[in-house]
């Protein structure tokens, strides 16, 4: 098991946003979280990378107890996370972006890094030296997932890699995610366009009022008419 969550517990002041998640992800996989807005799937990923202090409940990583580990060391440890919002840094180049991505790592060796994502992105290849914030929405969410790549993560965490963007943006980015996993990089994803999600991975938890009230493999939830009504938007999803 890469990633064990035991009845989880997280507060912002006086409100409890996580009630007492539990979830797996293995080694290899892409899981999805989906669940209306509000329903704590952010708030998860955030526990996960270290951003949100536990009240309560346990985080495994790879066999070792994470859930009091500070943020940047879980980086070093192979969990790393792109977040909701992209969050580059629009005053510098695509390079620099990239190579920010290396910062936590001991021996950073970024030629071959470089190489891998810019295989993967070659919009980015051809941007390397334009500034982050000149970007379209779509580079800008290829550079943010291409940063936590040179990280090298074990796990990667995607926090809504579609918002805002194209459909054609869209199927590109998540074929790319495709293969990145085929690569060896098991992915935990939140994501509001739940068809694209649920085609896209192995298993699915769904979350509501931060609780799981239900996980399945996600071709199961794909079909399943309750969860097509309620989160793929009807007959609209057929």
């Amino acid at each position: 098991m890469l990633l064990e969550v035991e009845d989880l517990r997280v507060h912002y002041g006086k409100i409890e946003a996580i009630r007492g998640i539990s979830l797996t992800v293995d080694s290899g996989e892409i899981v999805t979280l989906i669940g209306a807005n509000g329903a704590g799937k952010t708030t998860t990923l955030k526990t996960l990378s270290g951003l949100r202090r536990v009240t309560s409940g346990r985080v495994r990583f790879d066999n070792a107890d994470i859930t009091n580990t500070p943020g940047h060391k879980r980086v070093t440890l192979g969990l790393c996370q792109a977040p909701e919002g992209r969050g580059i840094f629009p005053g510098m180049t695509v390079l620099e972006n990239l190579e920010m991505g290396t910062y936590a790592r001991k021996s950073p060796d970024r030629a071959g890094d470089l190489d891998r994502v810019f295989t993967l992105f070659p919009r980015l290849a051809e941007r390397r030296k334009q500034y982050g914030g000149t970007l379209s929405g779509g580079e800008q969410q290829m550079l943010a997932i291409a940063r936590a790549m040179m990280a090298r993560p074990t796990l990667l965490l995607l926090d809504e890699p579609s918002m805002g963007l194209a459909p054609l943006i869209v199927q590109q980015i998540f074929g790319i995610l495709r293969e990145i996993n085929k690569q060896g990089t098991t992915i935990l994803l939140v994501e509001q366009n739940a068809t694209q999600a649920l085609s896209l991975s192995d298993r699915a938890y769904v979350l509501e009022t931060g609780r799981v009230v239900r996980t399945a493999p996600a071709s199961e939830l794909l079909n399943d008419p309750t969860v097509r009504e309620a989160y793929l938007g009807g007959a609209a999803a057929t």
